[in-house]
């Protein structure tokens, strides 16, 4: 009996593998839905997700399995990103607690003060990376901080796309890092291992990478070191948050240093953000002078600043349950549409041909970098992106013995870093819109984004932060 004929057994029930031509057009069918959907229609994810569910359903069913089989794929592919899902829930209670805490008005207000013409771009990148870390959102970062920079670049002289793509490096390098990045979960939920162990195998490859362009944008800047500094620009900025908190770092830091020590010490993710969400909620109400039920309120749903910069008011109004309806909501269908994809032999068929090729782990993280850029490509979106990639991947890191904090790291290196660099994705659009620069224009001056899917093929080509199953 051949592959294709040979039957495949799944929750229970036995039926038909698909043959490669019905995996292609099944699979074809949903990357053409999605990409359609969004750049010709403009019709929302969400719903285009709905679209492809009923796609890939019709199609499982027709490979002979029952109404109950169909939805038990879903389910598996749910259940097994639960542990994931509670920390999204907790992400949103964390940004919005450190936004009443002043915790996030501490950074941007400290944060300023670095800076100078001479070491601008790297002072830049490091508070564009901070921030991005605190809160979780490389969009909110240079919606906020990242247009300030653009504004005192601006003032410089320093070209607007060097200050766009230093920008765009320092808020994608916490939105790749940070603990309450939606990305960063969705890629460790996906691929099946633990948030902590995922952002460990990213350190491997993106501290050196950070280094290196920290030290590029460093030398860089030297040349504009006789600049003139709007003063002006940044004081009244200071001058709004010192005005709305109270800003003594030694007490507005504590919920960010807790969680980090939380977290080197290897506690669960829920707990460390947990502890720290408590901590924040004490700060803002016994330091900051906050009312202790709209805290309470805020961690359901958080309102904008005072400061009277509505930009800023903006990025300090983010955060609660609320705000992550829309990433869980689009995990939760996009993890069902995987369930079926996997569980009907749909993915097992189109990459055992793929997979017989592949003889070297370095060859197989490569292809999936790649296969990361493409599906930004193809869909325009980095959380589809993301999804797909690794229940594409999951059954090949595994044949190779490779940990799955390889497949989540290679998946945001593809992912989450290129997304920036291509005008038609979401952010890449964003980026463009908000700091006023061609995506094209800064492209190349994102070194962060261009650098480190090259240095972790690098490295695993050397031997170098690849790790193995364990046990």
């Amino acid at each position: 009996m051949s592959d294709r004929d040979s039957p495949v057994e799944t929750l229970d029930e036995v039926a038909r593998a698909p043959s490669l031509l019905h995996a292609a057009v099944c699979f074809s069918g949903v990357l053409l839905l999605i990409s359609s959907g969004l750049f010709v229609a403009s019709v929302s994810l969400h719903a285009l997700i709905f679209l492809a569910l009923v796609w890939v359903s019709v199609n499982v069913r027709g490979l002979g399995y029952s109404f109950a089989a169909i939805r038990r794929m879903m389910d598996d592919g749910i259940i097994k990103a639960l542990p994931a899902i509670y920390i999204f829930l907790l992400i949103g209670m964390v940004i919005a607690s450190f936004m009443q805490s002043g915790t996030i008005a501490s950074l941007m207000y400290y944060g300023l003060e670095w800076l100078n013409p001479g070491i601008f771009l790297a002072a830049g990148l490091v508070l564009c990376s901070l921030m991005s870390i605190a809160t979780g959102t490389s969009w909110g970062t240079a919606g906020t901080v990242g247009v300030v920079l653009i504004g005192i670049g601006d003032a410089m002289g320093i070209p607007l796309p060097l200050v766009a793509g230093m920008i765009v490096s320092g808020a994608t390098f916490g939105d790749k890092l940070s603990p309450i990045s939606d990305t960063t979960n969705l890629a460790a939920m996906s691929a099946g291992t633990g948030l902590y162990r995922h952002i460990g195998a990213m350190l491997y490859t993106t501290l050196p990478t950070f280094l290196l362009v920290l030290i590029v944008f460093a030398l860089w800047g030297l040349q504009y070191s006789d600049n003139d500094l709007p003063n002006h620009h940044i004081d009244g900025i200071r001058a709004a948050l010192a005005g709305a908190y109270r800003l003594d770092p030694w007490v507005t830091l504590l919920p960010l240093l807790l969680m980090l020590v939380l977290s080197v010490k290897r506690h669960a993710a829920e707990i460390s953000m947990s502890c720290s969400i408590l901590l924040a909620m004490l700060i803002a109400v016994a330091y900051q002078g906050k009312d202790g039920t709209d805290v309470v309120n805020a961690l359901w749903l958080n309102m904008p600043g005072s400061t009277g910069i509505e930009s800023i008011d903006q990025l300090l109004g983010r955060g609660g349950l609320s705000d992550m309806a829309w990433t869980l909501l689009l995990s939760l269908m996009a993890l069902a549409l995987g369930g079926m994809l996997h569980h009907g032999g749909f993915l097992r068929v189109l990459l055992q041909q793929i997979i017989h090729r592949i003889r070297r782990a370095s060859t197989l993280i490569a292809t999936t970098i790649v296969s990361g850029l493409v599906g930004n490509l193809a869909t325009g979106e980095a959380y589809i992106s993301i999804l797909l990639n690794c229940q594409l991947f999951k059954s090949a890191y595994q044949e190779k013995e490779l940990d799955n904090a390889m497949l989540s790291r290679s998946v945001e290196e593809g992912s989450t870093l290129t997304t920036g660099l291509i005008p038609w994705t979401t952010a890449g659009t964003f980026y463009a819109a908000t700091l006023g620069v061609p995506t094209l224009d800064y492209a190349a001056y994102a070194l962060l984004n261009v650098l480190n899917p090259l240095v972790s093929v690098v490295m695993v080509v050397l031997g170098i932060g690849l790790w193995r199953r364990r046990g």
